[in-house]
């Protein structure tokens, strides 16, 4: 495809309006627009700069992005910082209109379970139900950047995901930018799930292979912004609703 997924996705979304609110917590970054009549939060996985420059700001114009337009932040998605680019993501996911009539109140972790039950299982990201999954898959491969006793390092993909049955993505992949790269490495015939509440829910991805979107709505601006700027990890934020968008 000559069009990226980040070119694609932001072509979904109207980005007039402007930007209400910002949260940069340690686990999760929201990004709240104000537009005629709607006011939507959005959420993505926080990235931090860690090899920036000594005083070299991670986010430009930080202080100053409220009142923003929102196609400003909406840009940083393929910005060179990532706590820009989860900044970008944040903002596309409260710009994107949800048909949910599309999807279903239902977690990626049950999806999972039951699709990989004793079957081989390859998971992009260490999700806190990775123990669950272990009991039930007859092989479990993890995959990560930073990998932890009986991870893989990443760069295994393309050994591992090929010989998966089932392959849950993490949607951080689309903000480093592994996304495309990932969902080319699985088998025509494995199940395929992108996951978390970075992931925006658009049947785009059924392009790419992928079976089931599973991301996260801000019912509760109010309840996410506050769980989110005291550092609260995914299953601490209240106010957010988990759908999932399956492929017909």
């Amino acid at each position: 495809m000559s069009t990226s997924i980040v070119q694609r996705l932001a072509s979904l979304v109207e980005s007039r309006g402007e930007v209400a609110d910002v949260r940069v917590g340690t686990h999760w970054t929201l990004v709240v627009v104000q537009q005629v009549g709607r006011r939507r939060g959005g959420l993505a996985s926080t990235q931090f700069a860690h090899c920036a420059s000594h005083g070299e700001p991670a986010v430009r114009e930080a202080g100053r992005l409220i009142g923003q337009p929102a196609a400003r932040l909406l840009s940083w998605m393929e910005s060179t910082s990532p706590t820009e680019r989860s900044l970008g993501f944040a903002t596309l996911n409260a710009l994107l209109p949800v048909d949910e009539a599309r999807c279903q109140p239902l977690n990626a972790e049950t999806l999972i379970l039951e699709r990989g039950r004793g079957k081989h299982v390859a998971i992009v990201g260490h999700f806190p139900f990775v123990p669950s999954v272990r009991e039930a898959a007859a092989v479990t491969s993890v995959l990560e950047l930073a990998p932890g006793p009986d991870d893989l390092p990443a760069d295994a993909a393309p050994q591992i995901i090929p010989n998966a049955d089932v392959v849950a993505i993490t949607g951080m992949s689309l903000v480093n930018g592994t996304f495309e790269a990932l969902a080319a490495l699985c088998r025509p015939d494995a199940f395929v799930v992108l996951l978390g509440a970075t992931t925006p829910l658009t049947e785009s991805f059924f392009e790419y292979g992928v079976d089931a979107v599973s991301g996260t709505v801000v019912d509760d601006i109010g309840l996410v912004s506050s769980a989110v700027s005291q550092g609260a990890n995914f299953r601490q934020i209240a106010g957010k609703r988990l759908l999932t968008m399956l492929r017909p």
